[in-house]
Parts: C-alpha cells; structure tokens; sequence
C-alpha cells in the first residue's frame, strides 16, 4: 500500500462541520491545518425530520471549501464521516449525493456507537498517557455519547439522543432562559441518561474528561469569569446557570467568554452537562482538544498502517459467532481468486472492494450460529443490525448485501443497489462469493477444479473441465440452476464443459 505522509479527517457534524488536515510523522499525527464551518445543519431539520434547502445550500457551500482545499489528495488518504442529523434525516441519501459530489471523497454516516469509539480515540490520543479508566462525555450538536476506556482501548460506549442544537431548539427557541425551561430541559437529559447510569456507574472510572465545542466553550466562560480556574466543576455550572437566569439570555456582550456562534447554543448544551453531572455524580471534569475528527484521523493512520479496526471486528465476529474458520478461508481464498480473474491488472490492496468481498467470505455464515436453514438470512440480520466498530452504516449495509446475495434467489438484492452505486461492480462480488460457496459446498481440502471466468454487462460466463462436471453431479446440477436463478433477474450465467485436452493448452498458456 501506498505510504501516505499527509492525512485528512472531515467531520459532518450537526452543529459544525471541520476539517482537519495531519502530517504522519513516527506514528504520530502533527496538526497542519483545521477549517471549521458553523452550518448548525441539526437546526436546518424539519418536523417531518427533513434537512430543508436553505441548510443544505449553506453545507454543501462550507463541503465545496473543504473540497478545495483536500484537491490532488489520494482517496485512501481522507475519510469524512457523517453523524446524528445525518443519521436521522429523511432525505439524507439524496443530500448525501450532492454532498459526495461537492466535496470530491466518500462520505460516511457512523452509528452513535462508532462516534463514539472514534471520540475516545481522538481524546485519548490528545490527552497523556495514563493507565486509569476515563469518562469521556461529549456533548454534539445531536447527540451525545459517554465513553468509558483504559488507553486507547474504549470499553463501554454508548450514545444519547440528546444535543445542544436539538436541545436548545425545543427549549429555547426563542433565545429566552426561564427557570422552567431550564428545568425542563434538565429532566428530559436526565431521563435520557437514565438508562445507561447503572452500568457506568459500576464499572468507574478515575478522571472525566469532556471534548468538543460545548465542552471548550462553557470552560472558558466559567474562567473568564472567574466560576472555574480549570477545567469543568460542579460548582461553576451552578453559578453559570445562575447567571444565564439573571440575564434571561446567551448574551455575549454580557457573559465574558461566550463566543457569538456559541450563544444560540449554549442553554441546550448546559442544561445537558448539568444533568450528566447529577446523574454520574460528577464534581469535576477535566477538558479535551481532542475530538471526533482526530479520532477519524488515528483512525485512519491505522487503516493505511494495516492497522484497520474493522479487520479486528470481522476477527472477533468469527470468535463470537464460531464461524468454521478453515471453511471460510477456503471461500474466502477461491471467490477472491475469481474475482481477481475478473479484474486483471487491478491495484488489490487498494482495491476496497476486494477488501469487502474478503469480509463478506469469511464472515457469511456467522447466521448458521442462529439456524442452519435460511442461515444467510440471519447472517445478513446480524451484519445489518450487530454494533460493528470500525464499520460506517453503509460498509455495513453493503455486507449485509453481499451475504443476504451469497445463496438463495437473487431477486431479494436485485433493487437493494444504492443510487450512485455501480451495479455490475455490487454484481461481481456476489457472483465470486457464490460461486466459491457452491464449488466448497462439500466443506473439504479436496483439490479444486481448473476454473475460468469472465464478465460482461450482460452477466458471467464460467468454464469448468467436463470431466469434473462429470465426476461432481450434484454440483454440476447446481450450477445449471445457479444459471436460472441469474436469469430471473435479467442476467446471463453461461456454464461450458472443457475438454480435457483444451484444459490442458489452457493451464499452459497460464
């Protein structure tokens, strides 16, 4: 692979969209330059949960100077990722396009879950080394997600549907700050907290630590005025929200340290600290410059390391769900060798769709842990459904796609393509995947077949020697119904016997 000196993180969140740009230096990822965007996108969503237009002009406005400035860089060398607003809007596929369009790079949408694994690796990267548990609580625009870990190792992770945009739209809409309000606000974060208390309470930890802009932002106020010398206290909320009920309002010109993009947002946010102080009993937190997009950025240090986290999901999934190991490496070494065969010349390690018909082999038969019949079918539930750190939603959903394909009618995936997708390619990795399971079907070392393949816009063609269509009836009759299942989808799977002797000339012309 590659060696890639010069990183890129975006960060599409629902309050502010960044860009953060790092060299690679021993390991280490030295900041070079950072672009933020105050887009509020969580404020652009309707009550039909829809982004509106104006909204979306103003992201696809901050994407098009992210753009600009991430010009000649490699694919592999940036990942932008998507979160809460993104997540729940509507019409986020169609937004998504023009935003993938505009930037210039793949944009994903992480789960709650993944955020948070990515905030903790970027907070426990900017922060010293320390061998106690961390609480990590960082509060976005949308959502906000509580991480417990050791290291660089996150342990519990959990994210809450609860931000200071959503909150401060539904409390505080008009900017004014009532006791009652306040009150209700805080209730509401409390109630959402309620269900993960126990758990992190029990398991501990030895210092909080709060990231991103809510965090940064209610610091500086408490010690500009003088409420906090560092870091975050239980007491300096207090006399904080003691002074937003005097002024009635985020007034910048009255409150020292509050920035003017912040003071829309700042009752939501604090009014959700205030409340995860109570619940986890907090005194006293500590604040973080890391964040999501540094996560991103270590992250993908790892990736183009060969350090990838979703190899070591797709090793543990095979742990967890006692995948026959020597059955997948089988599948998995003879539908990469077809599909190598069907794109010759291709640069494989930087090839990820070969990285994904790796996974989707070696982890399709994680459904026979739940049932025999119909196991591709579980398979693809657990794929689709399983918290997979590392994976973004639509890595999931395309190996959900590419297993639920691997056996059975093809009907049930035909239209499941994404819009912007290229369907032949989504095609080749199911035609590898099943034919490796159907020529392994019998699950043994036996010595494979000499097998050629090709491809066209109107299906696939395979050649096998007649001999061993001969000697391998059941397989022979498979691959005949294998062709009627690729044509009641409208595609063409030719099987030709060889001769012995064109076998031969073959193998020597190889």
């Amino acid at each position: 692979m590659p060696r890639h000196d010069t990183l890129a993180a975006v960060d599409l969140g629902s309050n502010s969209f960044h860009l953060e740009i790092g060299r690679v230096v021993d390991g280490q990822i030295y900041p070079l330059d950072a672009v933020r965007e105050v887009v509020r996108i969580g404020g652009g969503l309707t009550a039909e949960k829809r982004i509106d237009r104006a909204t979306q002009a103003a992201a696809l406005e901050a994407l098009a100077k992210f753009g600009e400035r991430l010009r000649g860089f490699p694919r592999a060398a940036v990942r932008a990722v998507g979160t809460n607003t993104l997540r729940v809007a509507k019409n986020s596929p169609q937004f998504l396009r023009e935003a993938r369009a505009t930037l210039g790079f793949p944009i994903e949408v992480i789960s709650g879950r993944e955020e948070a694994r990515l905030i903790y690796l970027g907070v426990a990267h900017a922060m010293p080394a320390s061998s106690g548990k961390r609480l990590v609580v960082d509060i976005g625009g949308g959502s906000t997600e509580f991480i417990i870990g050791t290291g660089f190792d996150p342990q519990l992770t959990e994210s809450l549907y609860m931000g200071c945009v959503s909150y401060s739209l539904r409390y505080f809409a008009d900017g004014k700050i009532e006791k009652s309000r306040m009150k209700a606000a805080e209730l509401a974060a409390r109630q959402e907290l309620a269900a993960l208390v126990k758990e992190y309470r029990e398991t501990g930890w030895d210092e909080a630590v709060g990231s991103s802009g809510t965090a940064r932002s209610i610091e500086n106020i408490l010690r500009e005025n003088e409420f906090a010398v560092e870091g975050i206290t239980r007491e300096g909320l207090d006399r904080l929200r003691t002074l937003l009920l005097k002024t009635e309002e985020a007034d910048p010109d009255r409150i020292a340290g509050l920035r003017s993009n912040r003071a829309p947002i700042l009752p939501g946010g604090l009014a959700i600290l205030i409340a995860v102080f109570d619940a986890l009993g907090l005194e006293s937190m500590k604040v973080s410059e890391g964040a999501l997009r540094h996560g991103v950025l270590y992250d993908l240090l790892g990736r183009v390391q060969h350090r990838d986290m979703r190899e070591a999901t797709v090793a543990q999934f095979m742990r967890r769900y006692h995948v026959d190991v020597a059955q997948a490496d089988r599948v998995r070494a003879l539908a990469l060798t077809v599909y190598d065969a069907l794109m010759p010349g291709g640069d494989r390690e930087e090839d990820p769709d070969r990285v994904m018909l790796e996974w989707a082999a070696r982890l399709s038969e994680v459904g026979l842990s739940i049932a025999h019949a119909a196991y591709h079918k579980h398979s693809a539930y657990v794929l689709s459904n399983a918290d997979m750190p590392g994976f973004s939603r639509m890595e999931q959903a395309r190996l959900a796609r590419i297993v639920l394909a691997h056996r059975g009618k093809l009907a049930k995936v035909q239209d499941a393509v994404p819009e912007g997708a290229d369907p032949l390619a989504e095609w080749r990795l199911v035609f590898a995947l099943r034919l490796a399971s159907l020529i392994l079907r019998s699950r043994t070392d036996a010595k494979l077949p000499f097998l050629r393949v090709a491809a066209d816009a109107g299906g696939f063609a395979i050649d096998l020697p007649q001999s061993w269509l001969d000697d391998n009836p059941l397989s022979a009759d498979a691959l005949e119904a294998e062709a009627g299942r690729w044509k009641a989808v409208g595609m063409k799977l030719e099987v030709s016997g060889l001769s012995d002797k064109k076998v031969s000339v073959l193998k020597q012309v190889r």
